[in-house]
């Protein structure tokens, strides 16, 4: 195969996969599902809230696979959130049962190709990195046997009581400008404010927190934090595209915290399907955006909480 033929291939595999990825979430969304929001605590899902984990490495997964990790347990059953390669269940001692089937799951990077590093060498320009789309196959650890037992042990939901405070606590060790009046939700980028409405104006208490980490998710996009572009107006695909980030890293900080993930803006999901027809890799871009503003605002909770999947880790996971 000539290396302009592999190219090509390795281009269109790519895009393929863009678009699986990207169909399956419209066809949720149009269906009325929000791919971020399971039915947590219900008879359909058997496994309980968490973040999905490679329980090999004791590694969260991150991005565009927390949305297909999560569809995935509910789709089958899965009574667990634990995550395991072929190779990773046989160096545990395991093995995956015959006839399971496993879910295919994503890493994203970039690369320089060699003709790009001697364009840029003979021209003195920069070089261009390629971005490309790996994917991988994990099997849940109840597809699994043989594995050690510890494995499969669930750590026990932190007690309500114990929520509230731990969020208020993240809220004020961002250090974000964090104001509460009035009777909307929003963030202001021009003045680097979050401004939400006191806890007693929401019907349930629990949804003042879920509100105020979807308002923490739009200031971790300031220049100075994870330096998004914040300049879409209402209305745009930009501002869609802002608001599909701030609500799954709402979704992503709420798991990691034990609170149950709710659509706080179900009435964009008309413009969120607009964005992803028309770019099939937003989606992947968004979730991973999401990621890393769910990591930010995640980094400020004492250190023994457990760290997020790094590329690295992915990588390895993928080998």
């Amino acid at each position: 195969m000539s290396r302009h033929t592999a190219r090509a291939r390795s281009g269109f595999d790519r895009t393929s996969l863009y678009d699986e990825i990207t169909t399956k979430i419209i066809g949720e969304l149009e269906a009325g599902r929000v791919p971020w929001v399971q039915p947590w605590g219900t008879a359909a899902a058997k496994a309980p809230l968490a973040m999905p984990k490679n329980a090999a490495t004791g590694r969260n997964y991150s991005g565009i696979n927390v949305l297909i990790l999560w569809g995935s347990v509910i789709e089958h059953g899965f009574p667990v959130q634990g995550w395991v390669t072929f190779r990773q269940t046989l160096g545990l001692g395991g093995n995956v049962r015959k006839g399971e089937h496993g879910t295919t799951v994503v890493y994203a990077d970039r690369f320089i190709p060699d003709d790009e590093k001697k364009r840029a060498r003979e021209t003195g320009e920069e070089a261009q990195a390629i971005p490309f789309l790996k994917r991988f196959t994990v099997f849940n650890l109840a597809q699994c046997e043989g594995l050690p037992e510890d494995l499969a042990v669930t750590a026990p939901p932190p007690e309500p009581g114990l929520i509230e405070p731990k969020v208020e606590a993240l809220i004020k060790a961002t250090g974000i400008d964090f104001r509460i009046g009035g009777n909307r939700a929003f963030y202001v980028p021009a003045h680097d404010y979050v401004q939400v409405p006191p806890p007693q104006a929401y019907f349930e208490p629990i949804n003042w927190h879920r509100t105020a980490l979807h308002e923490l998710g739009h200031a971790s996009g300031a220049p100075h934090r994870l330096n998004r572009d914040l300049s879409g107006s209402f209305g745009s695909k930009k501002y869609a595209f802002e608001e599909l980030v701030a609500e799954m890293n709402a979704a992503f900080c709420c798991a990691s915290l034990g609170i149950a993930p709710t659509v706080r803006h179900a009435d964009y999901i008309g413009s969120w399907l607009e964005v992803l027809r028309e770019d099939n890799r937003a989606i992947v871009r968004a979730a991973s955006q999401a990621s890393k503003a769910a990591d930010f605002l995640l980094g400020f909770l004492p250190s023994d909480d457990e760290r997020p999947a790094t590329p690295s880790d992915a990588e390895q996971e993928a080998a």
